[in-house]
């Protein structure tokens, strides 16, 4: 439906393959494209998690929008905000082209900062998805990441075992 926000659910698992590529799980695929309007997968290293952030161009419409509402809530309680510094890590993301498959290439500045060796975890958080590298969820100790640990390391061993039969 025309208007409607698009949203990333569900969660997905990646091993590195040939050429050095990670392949975007076909849950994310399509609304990637659709929200990008072409093969354009946005990356970024999240503001406080050990992870990346996706998400398709279109939600770079809202980051002026998302800087000013962060501008006033910070102004009407009292706190400090930097402008400067929430524009620097909204608009300090990658454009990724992706084939038909999803496969892709992963940054090696990302891969660096997210600790990404040759394994990705994907969790849809809404209009947007994180990407974990599992070594990275694993350290996380917040309850609220058990459901994320459990799931990806249940992909991971179906993906490990598949990879392992070919």
């Amino acid at each position: 439906m025309a208007g409607q926000p698009l949203i990333y659910r569900g969660q997905g698992f990646s091993l590195r393959r040939d050429k050095n590529r990670f392949v975007l799980p076909n849950l994310f695929r399509g609304t990637v494209r659709e929200s990008s309007q072409a093969p354009i997968l946005c990356l970024a290293r999240h503001e406080s998690w050990n992870c990346l952030v996706g998400y398709g161009l279109s939600r770079t419409h809202e980051f002026e929008s998302i800087i000013e509402q962060e501008r006033e809530f910070a102004m009407k309680a009292g706190l400090p905000f930097d402008r400067d510094m929430k524009a620097m890590t909204l608009y300090n993301y990658h454009e990724i082209p992706f084939d038909g498959s999803g496969r892709f290439v992963l940054p090696e500045d990302l891969a660096v900062l997210a600790e990404v060796e040759d394994q990705l975890y994907f969790q849809g958080a809404g209009q947007y998805f994180f990407v974990f590298a599992p070594g990275a969820l694993a350290a996380m100790t917040e309850p609220q990441f058990k459901s994320a640990q459990v799931s990806c390391a249940s992909l991971a061993k179906a993906e490990l075992k598949k990879a392992s039969a070919k």
